[in-house]
């Protein structure tokens, strides 16, 4: 049990300052007809434009209708939004073109899992992948392939993420 009045972690059971467990809205879809989604929008959303946030809650409602509560919906919400925005730092920016942002993206749901690459556009260009790594200070990234490009654009996204989310 997290400390007694620590902010509610979004999207999972957190507890109030009386130590009572209070499940999110989204584990309870149906008990309201409003969009849970916008309640439980993880916190690199909450830092990125509106209409990542948008693409987000809808698909993400949607997916609770479809699916049920779970890990599904939450993987269907993401999935719709890297066709249209790619993780940068800590936020979601638009991208340039549409389209699945990796590999899995494409597969589509009711397919194999494949490791993805945590919101980086890794079908983009090596030009716009050296851009993104420019713009968030990775060191090296000239000598850098495409592959190694996204790896350091994940492994710096995750880096900023989890320093915004210990700011916050």
């Amino acid at each position: 049990m997290p400390e007694p009045g620590a902010p509610p972690q979004r999207g999972r059971s957190t507890w109030d300052r009386e130590g009572t467990r209070r499940v999110s809205r989204s584990l309870r879809w149906g008990s309201r007809g409003d969009m849970p989604g916008r309640e439980d929008l993880p916190s690199t959303l909450l830092r990125s434009p509106r209409k990542a946030q948008d693409t987000w809650v809808a698909a993400h409602d949607s997916a609770l209708k479809t699916y049920g509560p779970g890990r599904r919906a939450q993987q269907t919400a993401y999935a719709a939004l890297k066709h249209t925005f790619e993780k940068v730092g800590d936020h979601w920016e638009p991208k340039p073109e549409r389209g699945p942002s990796d590999e899995q993206a494409a597969r589509g749901a009711g397919q194999p899992a494949r490791p993805t690459r945590g919101g980086v556009n890794a079908t983009a260009s090596r030009q716009h992948l050296y851009e993104r790594a420019k713009q968030l200070g990775v060191p090296g990234r000239s000598r850098m392939s495409k592959e190694e490009l996204v790896t350091a654009l994940e492994k710096e996204s995750r880096r900023r993420t989890a320093r915004a989310r210990r700011s916050e």
